[in-house]
């Protein structure tokens, strides 16, 4: 057992150096394991809500796949997915010229793309117009190798559109048109990826439903708290900083969550696998 929690802490490890780590509060709560136990104690409400977000930046469970992750990557957690449904939005939207937002009356077709990574938070780094844009992350040979989010540029980057897959895109076509989904008309100039894809929904599914159980109790934000090296926490269920991280699991799996040891730790490591 002991030989796979090392594994699951060194996949944690490597997954911790693509995203940055959320503030886990146990940690700073904790100045000795002493002092831990009150202080977790005292803040295991509070601390619910950082210690879901850090297990699912951990686990990979806010969605995006890592290992999909493209070089000049505009977001490591936002995903193609994610800006094919953002634009999705604007489907019927009226073309309109240097439009970048609906008080403009409209979109054009690098407003469409500029206006779906705003949507998702994604502003730094995203030129304006298409030919620009077209230089953004990473070069996808071909459109068989496209994939959801991909940006599509066609007619010399005059024109760009999103994929969403099927040999489809979804674009602000031209004045007198609206937002539309449609097929890729011509031999595209480039295909740029700039974000990762969604993660299995396995995995996805795992890591929200650890994650749920850990956050709910304080033995499990003691579970977490031993996953990620923080040690020195201690939960209700009478854990200390010197217990294992199975023990925890233990703990936990007894308690409220309702789940046994075994398949919580089979959940993280598919999870982090």
């Amino acid at each position: 057992m002991t030989g796979g929690v090392a594994a699951v802490q060194a996949r944690i490890a490597e997954i911790r150096a693509y995203v940055e780590p959320a503030t886990v509060s146990v940690a700073a709560a904790s100045a000795s394991s002493s002092a831990g136990t009150s202080s977790v104690a005292a803040s295991a409400p509070a601390a619910g809500t950082d210690f879901a977000a850090a297990l699912a930046q951990l686990t990979g469970a806010a969605g995006a796949d890592l290992g999909t992750v493209p070089e000049n990557a505009l977001s490591t957690t936002v995903t193609g997915q994610d800006l094919v449904e953002a634009a999705k939005k604007y489907l019927g939207t009226p073309y309109v010229w240097g439009g970048e937002s609906l008080a403009e009356g409209g979109l054009d077709c690098s407003g469409l793309v500029l206006r779906s990574l705003a949507d998702l938070g994604i502003t730094s780094g995203v030129p304006r117009v298409a030919r620009d844009q077209a230089t953004l992350g990473q070069e996808v040979p071909s459109l068989d190798q496209a994939l959801p989010g991909d940006l599509i540029v066609l007619n010399g980057g005059k024109h760009i559109g999103i994929y969403v897959g099927d040999g489809q895109m979804i674009d602000a076509p031209k004045p007198g048109k609206s937002v539309t989904i449609r097929d890729v008309y011509a031999e595209p100039t480039t295909i740029r990826r700039v974000l990762p894809q969604q993660a299995a929904s396995g995995a996805s599914t795992a890591s929200s439903s650890l994650s749920s159980a850990l956050a709910s109790t304080a033995a499990g934000q003691n579970a977490l708290a031993l996953l990620t090296g923080t040690s020195g926490a201690a939960g209700a269920a009478g854990a200390t900083g010197s217990t294992s991280f199975t023990s925890a699991l233990g703990a936990l799996g007894s308690g409220s969550a309702g789940a046994s040891t075994s398949s919580l730790l089979t959940s993280l490591w598919g999870a982090a696998s």
